[in-house]
């Protein structure tokens, strides 16, 4: 049996014309590939090649050894390539939900690493409201979706064909208008205090958010400005204009586009799990790359402290 990396120095030789050039184009020095060279000799049992000043010349038994060598080379680029494909990394498509904080702050950075080691397969990311990304994974749409649920809050039906992995727990913050007196200290603040405060309304009857929004009214915030849907974007435009205060998950505060004052509250009391959901009983090589992705991504998301913003 011939060493494969041997039968290719041989090669590069006989198309460069000299040890020296075939060195360049492997990416050895001229002394290691002269070793390869030696040793595919003592495995062939004669002379393969003739060494002269001008360069390297293929004696008869190294021309007919160069000619099954092509063959064998190609059909070992071909196996890499079928194999590749086999695992699902090697052209393809991966089909991904998600919701839209997620989309702008937590995905890309998976989907960049996810292109540049695995370039051939394709890539689609479609838009779904929690929890539409669930159903879209249970239909086929997507091979994985990323969702949310609040807690306190009701958890919302997953159907037995899709499977629920968290990837990341983030707490919900007050956020202000800058300067307001409410986020001046970097303590928790206790839910009591938020009582009289004009709170910015998130969605109230939006399943996610009901038992979030139950549990400030009960707290004694007044209810000032409702956003009927869940724009968190708009939300946090609307406390920085002082409209009145809000509560949103960490993620959203500290990246959000206006200038907002933030305060984290008393812990554990509010809370947002960020989820990938997925098929268990269609495994996929692609999809099961990217969720170990997302773990990756989703880890850094974590490290950077309420009210900071992360480096750009």
């Amino acid at each position: 049996m011939y060493d494969p990396t041997r039968l290719a120095a041989l090669v590069a030789v006989a198309e460069a014309g000299s040890i020296t050039r075939a060195a360049d184009r492997l990416g050895y020095t001229p002394p290691a590939l002269s070793q390869q060279l030696a040793k595919l000799e003592r495995e062939a049992g004669t002379a393969l090649l003739v060494r002269h000043h001008r360069g390297a010349r293929l004696t008869e038994a190294g021309e007919v050894l160069v000619a099954r060598a092509r063959r064998v080379l190609d059909e070992l680029e071909q196996a890499r390539h079928e194999l590749a494909r086999l695992t699902g990394l090697s052209g393809g498509v991966l089909r991904l939900g998600t919701f839209p904080t997620a989309g702008v702050h937590l995905l890309p950075p998976a989907l960049s690493a996810f292109r540049r080691a695995h370039p051939d397969v394709e890539l689609s990311v479609a838009d779904y409201d929690p929890p539409a990304g669930v159903a879209a994974v249970a239909a086929g749409e997507v091979d994985l979706a990323l969702t949310h649920a609040y807690h306190p809050g009701e958890a919302a039906a997953v159907p037995a064909s899709v499977g629920l992995e968290p990837v990341l727990v983030e707490e919900l913050v007050l956020v202000t208008a800058p300067g307001h007196a409410l986020s001046s200290a970097s303590s928790r603040l206790p839910l009591e205090l938020l009582a009289g405060q004009p709170l910015i309304s998130m969605a109230p009857h939006h399943p996610a958010r009901r038992e979030v929004e139950a549990l400030l009214a009960e707290a004694g915030a007044t209810p000032a400005l409702l956003v009927p849907t869940p724009g968190y974007a708009v939300v946090c435009a609307l406390v920085s204009a002082g409209l009145g205060v809000a509560v949103v998950p960490e993620m959203v505060a500290r990246t959000a586009v206006t200038p907002v004052g933030v305060r984290p509250l008393e812990a554990g009391r509010l809370r947002r799990t960020i989820s990938v959901a997925f098929r268990p009983d269609e495994v996929a090589p692609a999809a099961e790359a990217f969720r170990a992705l997302l773990h990756g991504a989703f880890g850094r998301a974590r490290q950077t402290p309420v009210g900071q913003r992360p480096s750009r």
